[in-house]
């Protein structure tokens, strides 16, 4: 009696079946997965958060599909000091980076179409297509001593249900950025098979080191009909505050089309709450400090794994050029689930195997660069001399 776009199967895996078990035995397990900045000892102002919250217009509901006018102001001046323009006008606001997604895909696709994804890259694009009735095909990313995208792949996978591209810039877990190059040939692509690009951000802001062919955002494209995600889950690491926004680009006259059709949907929801709009010029002005002591972990904690992998030579830090993750290649001598399940068993160390995030070929591991630094090092230490040992 259920709908179809349901039957995905929940039933737990190895991995979390002995998770389940060593806990509830009182295992100690050193968590490398925690991803929930909330959680993971960063320092919050929290009066100032909280205080951002406490202003008296949102006792008033005054519902404006597009968002808060003063919101999507902040939200303008948050991309004007990155050097890049985007008038409130172009910006809508959602409830999450999820239902910015869930919005597109009913703003771009009709039941039966398709929307191309990356391969790698983190596992949720299936479920957000399918609870819209939109189906998703796969382009790789390469690896070769870095990350790329080939174009010819993704032109590919281009069928005639295909209706946008989405990329993740950086992607999650293996934190490669798009290229200039690439963008362009994107770009292209996008007007010859006339597709839309769906540009996720919202890691955008944490690159381990400056590099002046990357292409940070598509807010500013013209060339080709396109969308730049984003939220403060990432940029102020406030997840629970539950706002994130679209940005619309590409030519004149698709802004127009695409602003005109995204409110009609939005405000068929209205989703994005009072309180979090009125706070959100405060919640952005503090972002730069909590991104800062984010970045501080996650370069720490990388620089941490980086001199524990150098005495286990049978481990791999595939390249990162940002983000909150790292990702290992260790050796096929057994496969990834069989890894991890070691690792819980006999290290009590928690890592995610790479298939989580569909990874190919290879064997790999995906930490968490968030996790707080003393549980960080003990795992990963852990996790070297079980390779020292492989």
């Amino acid at each position: 009696m259920f709908s179809s776009r349901l039957d995905w199967g929940a039933a737990p895996n190895r991995l979390a079946l002995a998770l389940e078990r060593l806990r509830r035995g009182g295992a100690r397990i050193l968590d490398l997965t925690e991803s929930n900045p909330t959680r993971a000892r960063i320092g919050y102002p929290a009066a100032e958060v909280l205080g951002a919250l406490s202003d008296p217009r949102s006792l008033v509901y005054e519902p404006s599909p597009a968002g808060d006018a003063e919101a999507r102001a902040a939200v303008s001046r948050y991309y004007a000091r990155r050097g890049i323009e985007v008038e409130p006008a172009r910006i809508l606001l959602t409830a999450s980076t999820s239902e910015s997604y869930g919005f597109l895909f009913k703003l771009l696709c009709d039941p039966g179409d398709e929307v191309l994804v990356p391969r790698p890259s983190y596992p949720l694009f299936e479920f957000l297509a399918g609870l819209e009735s939109v189906r998703i095909r796969h382009y790789p990313l390469s690896y070769h001593g870095r990350w790329w995208l080939d174009i010819s792949e993704v032109s590919a996978a281009v069928t005639p249900r295909t209706r946008a591209v989405i990329v993740v810039n950086p992607n999650n877990p293996t934190g490669s950025f798009l290229k200039r190059g690439e963008r362009d040939a994107l770009a292209r692509l996008a007007r010859e098979k006339q597709l839309a690009i769906v540009s996720d951000e919202v890691f955008s802001d944490f690159a381990f080191g400056p590099d002046p062919g990357r292409a940070a955002t598509l807010a500013d494209l013209d060339e080709a009909p396109a969308f730049a995600l984003s939220g403060l889950s990432k940029i102020a690491g406030l997840p629970q505050m539950k706002l994130g926004w679209v940005v619309i680009a590409g030519p004149g006259d698709f802004r127009a089309q695409a602003r005109e059709r995204l409110e009609w949907i939005a405000d068929t929801y209205l989703s994005v709450s009072t309180p979090v709009q009125h706070a959100t010029p405060r919640l952005i002005e503090l972002g730069p400090a909590i991104r800062e002591r984010i970045a501080a972990r996650t370069s720490g904690n990388l620089a941490a794994l980086r001199s524990l992998m150098a005495a286990a030579p049978a481990g791999e830090i595939l390249d990162l050029e940002g983000g909150w993750y790292a990702t290992l290649r260790v050796p096929r001598t057994r496969g990834e689930e069989e890894w991890a399940m070691d690792l819980l068993e006999r290290d009590g160390v928690l890592v995610q195997p790479g298939y989580f995030y569909d990874f190919e070929s290879g064997a790999h591991l995906v930490l968490s660069l968030l996790t707080a630094p003393e549980i960080f090092r003990e795992g990963a230490g852990r996790l070297a001399a079980r390779l020292e040992r492989a």
